[in-house]
């Protein structure tokens, strides 16, 4: 995944967010390998299920729209396997591909990663960090605009609250959760409380 990741990096894995969107364009995540279910692989989505995929040499297009890929370092561009012309992504599918694609084994290899095969989204490289590296990965996302949305928006919740999707927010989900459930914990005990505090409740 030259030049967003490097070797011998820690990464922290993300596994709260697909519970609430399904993976997105430019994501980076971490699945079982459909080549080899022993390992675990890191790789960019590129297509969603129901995408139409071309890659001619180190041409990708998504939907009828060419790519301009920012995220592939052109020292590490390339293209050892056969064409693929409007190959059709299937439902619970996505289509990947490394960032150092003159070395990557990914889809254009192997083909799709099955939605059950995914663990989660690669979020934060939390050792070491380098000059070219604050710990978050960069956001690609304009790199997809022009291609139509996928299915992968900011999602409503049951209590119509919009969930963003932003490392920063995810870290706080969990802490919101907790606060809110020691909150409700809190109002039954001094409920109790309140009701036995009372002259003849006993």
């Amino acid at each position: 995944m030259e030049p967003s990741l490097h070797n011998q990096e820690l990464i922290l894995v993300d596994k709260w967010t697909y519970l609430f969107r399904p993976p997105d364009r430019g994501d980076v995540i971490v699945f079982v390998a459909p080549p080899n279910p022993s390992q675990d692989y890191i790789k960019r989505v590129i297509g969603l299920p129901g995408d139409t995929i071309t890659v001619q040499n180190t041409t990708v297009i998504v939907d009828g729209v060419t790519l301009n890929e920012s995220y592939v370092d052109p020292n590490n561009q390339g293209n050892q396997y056969a064409p693929i012309i409007n190959r059709h992504v299937p439902p619970n599918d996505y289509f990947v591909l490394g960032d150092n694609r003159a070395g990557s084994s990914d889809s254009r290899d192997w083909g799709f990663v099955p939605r059950k095969n995914i663990i989660g989204r690669a979020a934060f490289v939390y050792w070491p960090l380098h000059e070219n590296n604050d710990g978050f990965l960069p956001n690609v996302s304009s790199v997809f605009a022009s291609v139509h949305p996928g299915s992968a928006a900011l999602t409503l919740l049951g209590y119509g609250v919009m969930l963003d999707t932003d490392p920063v927010v995810l870290l706080i989900v969990p802490v919101l959760f907790l606060v809110v459930f020691r909150l409700g914990s809190l109002g039954r005990r001094l409920a109790v409380r309140g009701v036995q505090s009372k002259p003849g409740t006993g």
